[in-house]
């Protein structure tokens, strides 16, 4: 982690936002040699599309997607209950 003094970041904020941005660096902050900040860049997300993007999955063909749908459905009705009753 680079250290730099609260002047040094006055002055090179841009550039040192873009280190923080684009190579993921952190950044100490002192002032009087005394620790005062720290710069860090944001935790990675992504969206759950994203996630399932990445995944190399084998696809079901239609015969088996009718299949695992009706073996999915075994034991339930179509009717609703009353769990209290």
């Amino acid at each position: 982690m680079q250290t730099i003094s609260a002047t040094d970041l006055a002055r090179n904020t841009r550039e040192i936002l873009d280190k923080v941005a684009s190579r993921g660096e952190s950044v100490a902050v002192e002032r009087n040699h005394t620790l005062i900040a720290q710069i860090v860049p944001p935790v990675r997300t992504m969206t759950a599309s994203q996630a399932f993007a990445e995944l190399r999955l084998p696809m079901l063909t239609p015969t088996q997607a009718t299949a695992w749908l009706k073996d999915s459905r075994q034991d339930f009705g179509d009717t609703v209950r009353d769990p209290w009753a």
